[in-house]
């Protein structure tokens, strides 16, 4: 009976120390045991481990999303404020290796601050304007693929770096809408030429065609020519049953109706 209630005892104190902890999709597990990280990271689903001497750290490894708001500088030395979102996730791999080494608090200690030399490094080589027209996805670009060479190998994935809202200073959008508005008006003008040339070309060939329609009808006017129609004519006439008048010298007939 002693035995039993020992043995008893021994299984609800070892039951006491225990937990449970569910891994959620879309993380992993980092097991710390007396301090020392575990090289093994833990899949999704429910561990049991000891509360006394081993902790369950959760790792997110889905896409994350950070919202910055800062001012970058251009080119031309301009302050241009933008509103930007980092799209990354961890690698499963290095999910140990990044709670051992950095900690959980990686995105205030690593990620954030090589965005943001990463960030002002790629447009200060352009200009201010440029991060508000078609220029914006090659600058995205530029400081994705820095931000990799720096924190690629530290397990981070930087999927994408969006320029979601840039505010220019109040001048320079004046001067980049006068400078679309002339563009506008230089294509229009443009257009309007290309449209009187086109119709001008048009009446050319459309005299030219008359011209030699009248130069050949000319040349064919022969007198002979002239005389046998002026026949035929008074043919015509004489078939007609009315009473007609004709005077004519036999080339150019006047009809006069009775």
């Amino acid at each position: 009976m002693k035995t039993i209630l020992r043995n008893a005892c021994i299984i609800l104190l070892a039951a006491s120390t225990l937990s449970c902890v569910t891994i959620r999709q879309g993380n992993v597990g980092v097991k710390r045991t007396l301090g020392k990280i575990d090289p093994d990271f833990m899949e999704p689903g429910a561990r049991l481990y000891n509360i006394f001497a081993t902790k369950i750290i959760t790792v997110p490894v889905r896409t994350e999303n950070i919202e910055v708001t800062l001012e970058l500088p251009s080119k031309e030395g301009l302050n241009v404020k933008a509103d930007i979102s980092i799209l990354y996730h961890i690698e499963k791999s290095k999910a140990t290796e990044i709670v051992g080494e950095i900690g959980m608090d990686y995105e205030s200690t690593i990620i954030l601050p090589v965005f943001r030399a990463s960030a002002a490094d790629v447009t200060a080589k352009y200009m201010a304007k440029d991060m508000h027209t078609g220029n914006r996805f090659e600058i995205e670009t530029a400081i994705k693929e820095q931000m990799m060479k720096i924190i690629g190998s530290r397990g981070f994935e930087i999927e994408a770096v969006l320029m979601k809202s840039i505010q220019l200073p109040q001048g320079l959008y004046k001067a980049i809408e006068e400078k679309l508005e002339a563009e506008q008006d230089a294509q229009r003008m443009e257009f309007i030429l290309l449209k009187e040339k086109q119709e001008a070309l048009r009446r050319t060939i459309e005299a030219e065609g008359i011209r030699d329609a009248n130069q050949i009808i000319s040349e064919g006017l022969t007198p002979q020519i002239i005389q046998y129609q002026t026949i035929e004519a008074y043919r015509e006439l004489s078939k007609s049953p009315n009473a007609k008048l004709i005077i004519g010298n036999g080339q150019q007939p006047i009809l006069l109706e009775p």
